[in-house]
């Protein structure tokens, strides 16, 4: 079993209101560790330290692109919190064709290679835009042949969301996925997500595809949600523990 963390996104509104709170809260519950989504104003020596004194790690960080102007401000942040896996991503407007994909994976290919002399690497976190197909190969696919260098964190949701099997993309390309975002829900169009394993998303079924060689973090991450956020952060902890997919500190 892989350890459990949650993308503090999720708790973006509790965060901004008291972040070393929601801090104490996910130890609480039992999570590993915690994927950042910025620090909310806090000094990062502050938060590192609070997160270790809780028994978590800081599994990743989502941050701008890294790129020549930036490089420095992310890795000081990544290295203070301890973090060496940088995730990054675009919307939905920069993959309109094969070749504005090519140019997206090559701006991934850059900045894996900044990150590569402090011993850190890159990925990209997907939405439902990375699964349009062109000429039958989606974007994600066009992304990890043309940047071989970077990582995916796939986001299985809205892999699903977008029509494609992530049961069988995460097979595929399972050497290359050491960070799987877990949500769900019930895959329509406008309908806020669910606690991991009360919707539609075929969970177990993914988790068990991954290549336990390479998978390393289970993130649970809910855009928004039509229950309390908290409560579904906890309910989807003991569905992935209770279902032994996941191991938590409790």
């Amino acid at each position: 079993m892989k350890p459990i963390a949650v993308q503090l996104y999720t708790l973006r509104a509790e965060a901004e209101k008291d972040f070393p709170g929601v801090l104490r809260r996910v130890a609480d519950i039992g999570y590993n560790g915690v994927e950042t989504a910025g620090l909310h104003g806090h000094d990062p020596k502050e938060i590192a330290k609070l997160i270790s004194d809780l028994g978590m790690v800081v599994c990743s960080s989502h941050t701008d692109l890294p790129n020549p102007d930036n490089i420095g401000d992310i890795v000081e942040t990544a290295q203070t919190l301890g973090n060496t896996r940088i995730v990054s991503g675009f919307g939905p407007d920069d993959f309109t064709t094969p070749d504005s994909c090519k140019e997206i994976a090559a701006r991934f290919s850059l900045a894996a290679e900044l990150l590569k002399p402090y011993g850190m690497s890159f990925g990209f976190h997907n939405h439902w835009w990375e699964f349009r197909s062109f000429e039958g190969k989606y974007a994600y696919d066009i992304l990890m042949a043309e940047a071989p260098n970077v990582f995916s964190e796939l986001d299985v949701y809205w892999t699903a969301f977008a029509k494609a099997d992530p049961v069988k993309v995460v097979a595929k390309y399972k050497s290359r996925i050491p960070l799987l975002h877990l949500k769900d829900g019930t895959l329509q169009e406008g309908v806020p997500m669910t606690a991991v394993g009360s919707g539609v998303v075929p969970i177990p079924e993914i988790v068990n595809a991954a290549d336990p060689e390479s998978l390393e973090w289970l993130i649970v991450e809910l855009d928004e949600c039509a229950s309390d956020m908290f409560e579904a952060v906890e309910q989807s902890y003991k569905y992935l523990t209770s279902q032994r997919l996941a191991s938590g500190i409790k």
